[in-house]
């Protein structure tokens, strides 16, 4: 048995991590910094295209990121079927990276006016993209956490993700007009195979982990004959699917994202349309001031990580920590209707953005801890990828046809209201039925 150092004793302690769990915790912080920051060196770029195509075809862009999601699904949970899980996280990771690699060299090879259709099968690429490997992500770390850990740690782990999404939005905003965009990409490329060998690292500490809870927090019907790293998950492609359609819960989180999904397609409908008006054909202005929001928000999201997450949920529970970000919605959505103007706009995003990142996402991914293993890869990853692409088709193209028949921006944000009500209300339902599954699950309950 290790012992510790009296330092490292006390700071895993004030990260609420208990003995033999903080190598673990370590491994999984770096991991999602290391997601993150991939993604967002290339996020800013991918806003750009998308101003650069314009707000009239935003719509059509979801569309085909919605059709990319129904073709990319079926192969991910067919990998997942037949392989152990070191090995579907890495081929799906490494999927994504050489096609990186592709679009640097297609770019290479371009005209301008080339580069306008390569940019928009690169911001549907990239939709799908950033939905993928987070989601892989998370699907490990429901695997390897149990229901207690992950209360007690997820939002320390978001940490992790918050530095990185920072740090990659600072390297394309400070290096955009040094190396270009096209040599980003393949800058993030590097760090998602660097994540890779992180997801590698977490995936053999599954049984650290398990030893570290104690026995009457663990899922009884969880515990693995051998390490589910060996095991593999099996069953049909569809099994997601199916099992959404047929649970209650897991169609509750499935509606959850939906509404968040809507509702954040309209505000980033309105964030194009605004910025194209303030900036016009200014490209590189534009990627700053999206570079620069994306570091407001992930210093925000920091800030309420380190000193409010873990107390909010611990104090208030795994429902309250769902509500929240509906909550927010709803008052954001009542005063942009009211004020549909620049300043109202980046606040709202801002805080919203923020919101999820630090509130709502731990709380939400919690969720998934109580459920069968298949379930965490292969429902999970429909919801976080078919259902979430789902909701922005049904708020693009609301948006688009509201705004052809003349709604204007107050009035497309007061639509918002009603449905953050509604999400408020299932917000509160899923809290409930996550408290009695973990409490069904326990061998003392």
């Amino acid at each position: 048995m290790t012992t510790e150092t009296g330092v490292l004793a006390r700071l895993r302690a004030s990260v609420g991590a208990r003995p033999g769990e903080g190598a673990v915790l370590v491994w999984a912080t770096a991991y999602y910094f290391l997601v993150l920051c991939a993604y967002y060196v290339i996020r800013p770029i991918r806003d750009d295209m998308g101003a650069a195509s314009g707000a009239e075809n935003l719509a059509w862009l979801f569309t085909g990121t919605m059709i990319g999601m129904l073709l990319v699904h079926p192969l991910y949970t067919s990998l997942v079927s037949k392989l152990k899980r070191r090995q579907f996280i890495g081929w799906t990771y490494r999927f994504f990276i050489m096609n990186l690699i592709v679009f640097y060299l297609i770019f290479r090879a371009s005209s301008a006016e080339q580069q306008i259709w390569v940019g928009r099968i690169f911001f549907i690429w990239t939709s799908i993209f950033n939905l993928f490997v987070v989601s892989v992500f998370w699907s490990l770390l429901t695997d390897v956490f149990k229901p207690g850990q992950g209360k007690r740690l997820f939002g320390v782990v978001a940490v992790g993700g918050t530095i990185g999404a920072m740090l990659g939005a600072t390297i394309t905003t400070g290096l955009v007009g040094v190396m270009g965009p096209l040599n980003l990409m393949l800058v993030s490329a590097l760090i998602l195979e660097l994540a890779v060998r992180a997801s590698h690292v977490l995936d053999r500490k599954e049984a650290e982990m398990h030893a570290a809870e104690p026995e009457t927090e663990v899922v009884a019907a969880e515990v693995p004959s051998k390490s589910a790293s060996e095991e593999v998950i099996g069953g049909g492609v569809l099994d997601g699917i199916k099992h959404i359609l047929s649970s209650p819960y897991l169609l509750g989180i499935a509606s959850l994202i939906l509404f968040y999904t809507i509702s954040s397609t309209f505000l980033y409908f309105q964030q194009v349309d605004v910025v194209a008006r303030v900036f016009g054909e200014d490209r590189a202005a534009r990627t700053r001031v999206f570079g620069s929001m994306d570091i407001a928000v992930n210093a925000l999201t920091l800030l309420a990580q380190l000193f409010v997450t873990g107390r909010f949920i611990k104090w208030l529970g795994i429902g309250a920590a769902l509500a929240f970000l509906p909550a927010v919605t709803l008052i954001g959505f009542g005063v942009m209707g009211f004020a549909p103007t620049l300043v109202v706009l980046v606040v709202f995003q801002v805080a919203r953005r923020a919101g999820n990142f630090a509130i709502q996402r731990p709380g939400r991914e919690a969720l998934f801890t109580v459920l069968p293993r298949t379930d965490k890869y292969k429902a999970k990853n429909f919801s976080d990828t078919f259902v979430y692409r789902l909701g922005d088709q049904v708020g693009a193209w609301s948006y688009t046809w509201m705004a052809v028949f003349g709604l204007g921006l107050s009035g497309l944000a007061f639509t918002m209201v009603p449905l953050s009500a509604a999400w408020l209300v299932l917000a509160v339902w899923l809290g409930k039925q996550y408290r009695a599954r973990e409490a069904g699950a326990r061998p003392n309950a």
